[in-house]
């Protein structure tokens, strides 16, 4: 009996240790993980791990359209900052290439979307939200820089 439950409670510590594990979700990352196979459309709004899997497409680049304030505060790694409420935005974007993919992103997911209409109206072929913001992405175990 005794050898009988030992194996028992080594089937439920893996069962449980797995089972918490899958529950616990892992973390997103900018750098680890999956690429996705092709840009998402053009106006789509991603999971964090979608997002993170779309951003390694070669040439995406990573726009987030939070205040500078904002910025500065925390925001992924390897973003370009261009606040989609300044009254220099439509500008900003005339500097950018449009012809590239764009991972846009903002604190939770208003703004993006803005930007997104803003881009499409100014002739960006392909740009995509993270669904939720960087609110989303910090829950999902995403890395966030300061400075």
């Amino acid at each position: 009996m005794s050898a009988r439950r030992a194996v028992v409670a080594a089937l439920l510590a893996v069962v449980l240790t797995g089972s918490l594990s899958a529950c616990s979700g892992g973390s997103v990352s900018l750098t680890a993980g999956p690429t996705a196979a092709a840009v998402p459309a053009a106006g789509a709004s991603l999971s964090p791990a979608d997002f993170a899997a779309a951003t390694k497409v070669a040439g995406t680049v990573l726009l987030d359209v939070r205040t500078p304030a904002e910025f500065t505060q925390g925001h992924l790694p390897g973003a370009v900052n261009l606040d989609v409420e300044s009254a220099g935005f439509v500008a900003g974007l005339a500097s950018l290439d449009k012809t590239a993919p764009y991972a846009v992103y903002c604190r939770s997911g208003n703004r993006s979307k803005v930007a997104l209409t803003a881009m499409a109206q100014a002739g960006f072929g392909t740009a995509f939200d993270l669904a939720g913001g960087i609110s989303a992405w910090k829950s999902a175990g995403g890395e966030v820089v300061t400075g």
